[in-house]
């Protein structure tokens, strides 16, 4: 029987200029049970990419997002993207519409340019 050898891809969370953690933040606002779903569903990301639906859905541009089924049927999403051997975690919000809201790709995307460079 052979083993999958899991390498985990580190996670490198977005921080800004002022040295805050915006996502880590917004982690850290949500109830604990809130946080261990996506901690896990975020770790399931390190050990196992590249990862597809129903977990992880490409959003186009190298963003992609882990979707996570909350307690009383709440959806969250982190957005992310794998660069450089590592997945850089650049937002997080609770889904309140069908759609991505704009403005969350916005922030996304303006923060994976900034990691990025």
């Amino acid at each position: 029987m052979t083993h999958k050898h899991l390498r985990e891809i580190p996670a490198v969370f977005y921080r800004t200029t002022g040295g805050t953690e915006p996502v880590l933040d917004w982690l850290r606002s949500l109830p604990s049970e809130d946080r261990r779903v996506i901690g896990t569903d975020l770790a399931t990301v390190q050990f196992g990419w590249p990862i597809g639906m129903p977990l992880c859905r490409p959003l186009g541009g190298g963003l992609w997002e882990v979707r996570s089924t909350l307690a009383s049927h709440r959806i969250a999403r982190v957005l992310f993207f794998v660069d450089d051997g590592r997945i850089g975690v650049v937002h997080g919000f609770i889904k309140k519409t069908q759609k991505t809201p704009d403005g969350d790709l916005e922030i996304a995307r303006k923060r994976m340019k900034e990691m990025k460079t």
